[in-house]
């Protein structure tokens, strides 16, 4: 769920491997087609689906939500799967460097809101996750002239404990694991908070070695 975005620097910073088995087709063309864009598509398809199973019968009946973690699930690990896919078989196509993203905020935001809609996650929480990815994708943008910002560590590891501590909103967890949640919750936003931090930093520094470099040509 987790921006952005690391998946896209990720697929185009990899080579094929040697000997690695695909359809010839998908492997020598990268068409829209091939299982990397499948899987992005798949998850596109599981956010209007998984709102419906969360929202269902007022939200709070713990069947409609078990299922509703189910397709959160599928969501999740489709994205590493398409990831690893495109990086591994160089299935990289100008719709997944863009729809992969995309997927990513959707399930995760539509996550996040409909949580805090049912009282389940203070707003603030949504508030700090969603503007963090929001303003890290234009800070993406905006050095994207003098490079690429590329996915660090601690952004794997926010967005695995975003992806964990959200799945476990998502179901009717009571009692001790109910707090677990919570503090799981609390590392990411932390983490959310920090990786952040250290995303502005290397925008900034980026940006000012591109200028350093534009005087120095002049």
């Amino acid at each position: 769920m987790t921006g952005v975005p690391a998946s896209a620097a990720g697929e185009a910073g990899r080579r094929p491997v040697p000997g690695a088995k695909l359809g010839a087709a998908a492997v020598n063309q990268a068409s829209l087609w091939n299982i990397a864009n499948i899987l992005t598509m798949v998850r596109l398809v599981l956010v209007p689906g998984f709102v419906l199973l969360l929202l269902a019968d007022g939200g709070y009946d713990p069947a409609w939500r078990a299922w509703a973690w189910a397709a959160f699930a599928v969501a999740m690990i489709t994205d590493i799967f398409d990831g690893h896919l495109a990086r591994t078989y160089n299935l990289v196509t100008d719709f997944g460097k863009i729809a992969d993203p995309i997927a990513d905020k959707a399930i995760m935001g539509s996550a996040l809101i409909c949580l805090s809609w049912l009282g389940d996650l203070p707003w603030w929480v949504t508030g700090v996750i969603l503007g963090r990815e929001l303003g890290i994708t234009l800070l993406r943008f905006w050095v994207i002239r003098y490079g690429v910002i590329p996915a660090s560590r601690g952004g794997k590891m926010k967005t695995l404990a975003q992806g964990t501590a959200v799945g476990m909103y998502v179901l009717a967890l009571t009692g001790a694991l109910a707090t677990m949640r919570f503090w799981v919750m609390a590392i990411a936003v932390v983490l959310t908070v920090v990786t952040g931090l250290d995303y502005i930093r290397q925008a900034v520094v980026l940006r000012r070695q591109g200028l350093a470099a534009e005087r120095a040509a002049r």
